[in-house]
């Protein structure tokens, strides 16, 4: 059976499945048992990756992710419990030694302008 993640159009913004995989243990848990949750913690992040990366306005989310309040209820809620410095700090510990053991100048390429 399909999930609604597969069913929708993919956006450049979606997480990719090995950057789904890094980030999905940084993500908190449910705090206690209850409703199950109608949509995945990655439609979430894919919804706020959107807006963030888009710039567009919460109302202004595409009816094929979940619910814009839905969206906005965890993005939120992970900024006041400091969820999102976490995943953060997770994310930069991981890459710091590996951008660091990549050569100098490849490191410096992002910002040499193409010719």
């Amino acid at each position: 059976m399909a999930t609604l993640a597969r069913m929708r159009k993919t956006y450049p913004t979606d997480l990719s499945d090995e950057e789904w995989a890094y980030i999905a243990p940084h993500l908190p848990a449910p705090s206690a048992p209850g409703r199950p949750r109608l949509h995945s913690l990655r439609e979430v992040l894919d919804a706020i990756f959107y807006i963030v990366r888009g710039g567009c306005a919460w109302r202004l989310l595409p009816n094929d992710f979940p619910p814009w309040k839905t969206i906005h209820h965890y993005f939120r809620r992970w900024r006041m419990d400091g969820s999102w410095e976490r995943m953060h700090a997770a994310l930069r510990a991981a890459f710091a030694g590996a951008h660091e053991a990549r050569p100098r100048a490849e490191r410096l390429r992002w910002w040499i302008p193409s010719r």
